[in-house]
């Protein structure tokens, strides 16, 4: 791909786990940025899997198994599939998006429920297969913590719901200090940020700093938003998920300077 012109030397940090940022990265570099990477979000293992050992033991009488990352996947697959050989029959696999999905490709699990268009807890629960689950037991793979929606929503329709915990979430960084010395020498003008906690994250580090009013925040989805705006700051939102909207969201920054 050639350079373009799109982000004109636009300097934006990228805080996405170090793994998942570099494709994002490099197309920032192709469209005449600057990527700045601030990983506020590192995955790593869990110190014991007994729990999650013993959570998985109860999918032979599983009829869903809901992946909400490619994380997910790739910490909770290797170990179900040492216990299952081959998978139970009856149970069902559903991901959060095609990325997820495709992670579960890798592990053989090629027929997956996926929503359309946003990818996220709300858009899944919309298909028709998350609305009739009465009686049914549904398995929610993720790391330590997370977002309750989609098992309050499911256990709300009348499924039974237990979670399966792989991995767990940390903030690698201690303070703001790289952002605030970029933006002091003129070399910050967005942050993207694309997961909830990390806003968390980001916010409470940069608490009481000016720097962060001074410049954008962009993120992929507006339940992302909500809290960064409540404090007056920023926002700009990406029509749809992947690297080339955020692009896109990112070249507005570009035209309003013009």
């Amino acid at each position: 791909m050639t350079t373009d012109h799109l982000l004109q030397n636009l300097h934006i940090a990228v805080t996405r786990p170090l793994d998942q940022a570099q494709s994002l990265c490099k197309a920032i570099a192709e469209h005449g940025g600057v990527a700045i990477e601030f990983p506020l979000i590192a995955i790593s293992a869990l110190e014991n899997y007994q729990q999650f050992e013993q959570q998985i033991s109860q999918l032979d009488n599983t009829d869903w198994a809901i992946f909400i990352s490619s994380n997910a996947v790739d910490f909770a697959m290797p170990r179900v599939l040492k216990k299952y050989s081959p998978l139970p029959a009856k149970l069902k696999f559903a991901a959060i998006g095609q990325q997820t999905a495709k992670a579960l490709g890798q592990y053989g699990v090629n027929n997956v429920l996926i929503p359309q268009g946003r990818y996220d807890s709300e858009t899944l629960l919309s298909l028709p297969e998350m609305q009739d689950v009465t009686d049914k037991t549904i398995a929610i793979f993720r790391g330590v913590g997370g977002r309750e929606l989609m098992a309050e929503t499911l256990k709300a329709r009348g499924a039974h719901v237990y979670f399966s915990e792989s991995y767990q979430r940390i903030n690698p960084q201690q303070n703001t200090t790289l952002l605030q010395s970029q933006w002091q020498q003129n070399r910050l003008d967005a942050v993207i940020v694309t997961s909830s906690e990390a806003m968390r994250y980001l916010l409470k580090m940069a608490e009481g700093e000016t720097w962060l009013h001074h410049i954008t925040l962009c993120v992929n989805h507006e339940r992302i938003a909500e809290l960064p705006r409540q404090l007056g700051l920023k926002v700009l939102v990406a029509e749809a998920p992947g690297d080339a909207s955020m692009l896109q969201c990112l070249s507005l920054l570009v035209k309003h300077e013009d």
